[in-house]
């Protein structure tokens, strides 16, 4: 009854978030069921393990979520990440449409701009370039996901998403785990990814398809409360905040629109290599501080320092294009509080499952997958990030249940952790693009478009090309070492 207890609560989870219930309520009521069905007791599952393991997420990473959401939202309200895509589109043009959109959405991501925030302002930029050039709409959404959903969030060395930050504290390693991978990993996404797109772009051409009728629906998308339910367990950014505060009209020049992202980079690279490591931390290991090594907490200090500096640089910047400041920064505040609370009530969920005597058996499954703990801990990972619709939430309850034991794996092979870190965001990026992922529903609503029309090649560009950069690393990761 255990196992059938955990497969209905992950059933019941499944199903009604993607019919936009909230996961506030489902988590614990899945947890619940599954508690139930294995005879364990059922308070003590949701206050102790449930609570206890949400709490302990949102403490880790709740920084991140909010310093994130802010910065995206001071970015958005000053026109910078507006600048930085009418730069593109100068730059590139019509004629290299894709291109200008995938670079656009590279650049203020990998930056540390929120998901959503470039997506709404991706999808007009897209329609005017697609149009332009008389490229299809349908291949609006895949060209935006290429540039947001994958190498700049999994691979790229350095990239502060919160995806490339939560197994910091499990392997004790840096937002650069593997580089020379992660480069090599970005590379084949975004150059498999471009390919795809091109030959879509060429056969489209030949069949006589243009742009076509519609357009991008981006008010629509902001007004639709079931998407905001599903969005906010795949980003860490509110959706619904997008409307709040005040966007500027005037642009900043695009030197002082990039500025704050280069910080982002820089800073927390010095933070990660020079800075921390030079000070002594001793006193963490007295218990008021949590008893911890450096490690535990270094990854997630450098990110959070560097998106502060990004945080004051972008409001010195842009001091007089951001006349409504206080609303700006409660709209960014606020948007962090629902996505974080969503992605832990995933993770009090997976706590609960954990525990039961019943996931011995899952644990026993996953361990003894051949090829090793990179290949058992990819499909863990995988499945888990599927599953759930989320990539942050899918990687932290794999890290949970089974991160000690990866890791214990690992070091018996001499596989080194930043080598694992790489390999378990890789592989929480790409299973999280099926359909019922909050991102995906979110990316084709605001570009106007089904699933039918433009799903296929989300899935060439988001989900092929990663499985393909995610075997790479493994390959070489294995017989090469981490690099």
């Amino acid at each position: 009854m255990g196992l059938i207890g955990i497969l209905l609560g992950l059933g019941l989870l499944v199903w009604f978030a993607y019919r936009g219930w909230s996961v506030l309520l489902l988590a614990p009521l899945a947890a619940l069921l599954a508690a139930l069905l294995s005879g364990e007791p059922l308070l003590a599952s949701w206050t102790q393990t449930f609570m206890g393991s949400a709490a302990s997420f949102v403490g880790q990473f709740f920084p991140l979520f909010l310093l994130g959401a802010l910065f995206g939202k001071l970015m958005e309200d000053s026109g910078s990440v507006s600048a930085i895509a009418d730069f593109m589109t100068e730059k590139l043009g019509a004629q290299r449409a894709i291109l200008a959109v995938v670079l656009a959405g590279a650049i203020v991501t990998y930056g540390g701009v929120s998901l959503f925030v470039a997506l709404f302002v991706l999808a007009p930029m897209a329609q005017a370039l697609f149009r332009a050039a008389d490229i299809p709409r349908r291949l609006m959404a895949p060209a935006i996901a290429l540039g947001t959903f994958t190498f700049t969030m999994m691979a790229l060395p350095g990239t502060p998403a919160i995806q490339n930050a939560i197994p910091m504290p499990f392997f004790g390693t840096t937002p650069f785990a593997a580089p020379g991978l992660g480069i090599i990993a970005s590379a084949l996404m975004l150059g498999f990814g471009l390919w795809w797109l091109s030959r879509a772009e060429v056969a489209a051409r030949r069949a006589g398809e243009g742009f076509g009728d519609g357009a991008a629906a981006v008010n629509a998308a902001l007004d639709d409360p079931v998407l905001r339910e599903r969005a906010t367990t795949a980003r860490e950014f509110d959706p619904a905040e997008i409307a709040h505060g005040h966007q500027s009209v005037e642009r900043p020049s695009i030197a002082l629109a990039a500025l704050p992202l280069g910080l982002v980079i820089i800073v927390n690279l010095l933070m990660s290599f020079l800075v921390l490591p030079r000070l002594d931390f001793g006193f963490l290991a007295e218990e008021r501080w949590g008893g911890v090594p450096l490690s535990a907490v270094s990854g997630v200090w450098s990110v959070a320092v560097a998106l502060l500096v990004a945080i004051v640089a972008t409001l010195v910047i842009n001091r007089r294009r951001l006349p409504k400041l206080r609303e700006t920064m409660d709209a960014g505040a606020n948007a962090s509080v629902l996505p974080i609370f969503s992605v832990a009530s995933l993770v009090g969920f997976g706590a609960v499952v954990a525990a039961l005597p019943a996931f011995a058996l899952v644990r026993d499954w996953v361990l003894a997958i051949e090829g090793g703990p990179l290949v058992s801990l990819a499909v863990a990972v995988n499945i888990l990030a599927a599953l759930t619709g989320s990539a942050s939430g899918g990687l932290t309850i794999a890290l949970d249940a089974l991160g000690p034991v990866f890791l214990e794996r690992a070091g018996a092979l001499g596989i080194e952790p930043a080598l694992l870190h790489r390999v378990a965001v890789m592989s929480a990026g790409t299973l999280d693009s099926l359909p019922h992922s909050g991102a995906v529903v979110t990316l084709l609503a605001v570009c106007g478009v089904t699933p039918r029309e433009s799903y296929l090649d989300i899935v060439m560009v988001a989900i092929v090309g990663a499985l393909v950069a995610l075997v790479a690393v493994i390959g070489l990761g294995s017989v090469l070492g981490n690099f």
